[in-house]
């Protein structure tokens, strides 16, 4: 049958997808748009699932904050490639993720997917995800989430590095500028846990291990070796922990003199960098053209 050029507009208008996805929808569909969006949801559910094995290293970090200030929710959006993790509609559905998790400040990654995209809304937000996955044509995943809320006594310090680092931290005490240069400084160095309490025993006990190892080779007394290795573990936290971190602002203070002088506790926080500790996927470029050529 005939498709009209308005036809195609109005559905490429409502859905984004291309010109001639939108013609094969129509022709499908008799000519009927509503069917026609029916048929590619369908179409598109499939295709999502095809995308899903696929790895999805890049996209952003998102934060949303609460009016009073007291909560925070930050959430990681991952896609496949820098090009998509920039454009505006998964902007926009990362946007949307953060902002129904602080609304609804679901317990795990499963709850929020099957939470409305928008409240009152009928339509989750993993449905609107596999969508977004036969539009753009990449696999897209929400990896992971926190909320952080400090209660009436605490302030949050919040920042982002562009859209790929984000972090969140509770403070007691001091005010919004110290919150703030605490997040851009966790931001910076990486710290592990706020002090040496919050560092994994496993973590720890492989550091030790290799710093024994090291020692040992120096033919020192054992007495000496213990010695040895205490001060080197000592460096160790100091190096990993917020607190025993020089301050990025002024070197020459560490983060605990820095907070002790304000009177302030760091009470918790959380830094996502994009993509980290995923395994990147290593593609013969040729070879990937030619599966987009044949529709894989």
């Amino acid at each position: 049958m005939q498709i009209s050029a308005a036809l195609v507009k109005e559905l490429r208008e409502r859905t984004g997808a291309g010109m001639m996805e939108c013609k094969k929808a129509l022709v499908e569909a008799g000519g009927d748009v509503e069917s026609a969006i029916e048929v590619m949801r369908k179409s598109g559910i499939a295709k999502a699932s095809k995308k899903a094995g696929r790895t999805a290293a890049e996209g952003r970090v998102v934060i949303k904050l609460a009016g009073d200030g007291r909560t925070a929710a930050m959430v990681e959006v991952n896609c496949e490639t820098d090009f998509v993790a920039k454009g505006d509609d998964f902007g926009a559905f990362a946007e949307q993720v953060a902002a129904r998790l602080l609304a609804e400040r679901v317990s795990d990654v499963d709850a929020l997917a099957n939470l409305p995209y928008e409240a009152g809304s009928d339509k989750a937000i993993d449905l609107v995800r596999r969508e977004l996955v036969a539009r753009i044509g990449e696999n897209i995943a929400v990896r992971r989430f926190t909320v952080l809320d400090v209660g009436s006594d605490g302030r949050i310090g919040a920042y982002l590095h562009g859209t790929r680092i984000g972090v969140v931290v509770g403070l007691k005490g001091g005010d919004e500028d110290l919150a703030k240069d605490i997040a851009m400084h966790i931001a910076a160095s990486r710290p592990v846990a706020v002090d040496s309490n919050g560092v994994a025993p496993e973590l720890l006990a492989k550091e030790k291990e290799i710093y024994v190892a090291q020692a040992a080779e120096s033919g020192k007394p054992a007495e000496i070796i213990e010695k040895m290795v205490e001060g080197r573990l000592r460096k160790f936290l100091a190096e990993v922990t917020l607190v025993g971190q020089p301050f990025v602002k002024d070197p020459d203070v560490s983060v605990e003199k820095v907070l002790k002088n304000a009177g302030a506790q760091v009470t918790g926080f959380e830094r996502y960098e994009v993509g980290e500790g995923i395994e990147k996927e290593t593609t013969d470029f040729a070879q990937e053209v030619m599966s987009q050529v044949h529709g894989n």
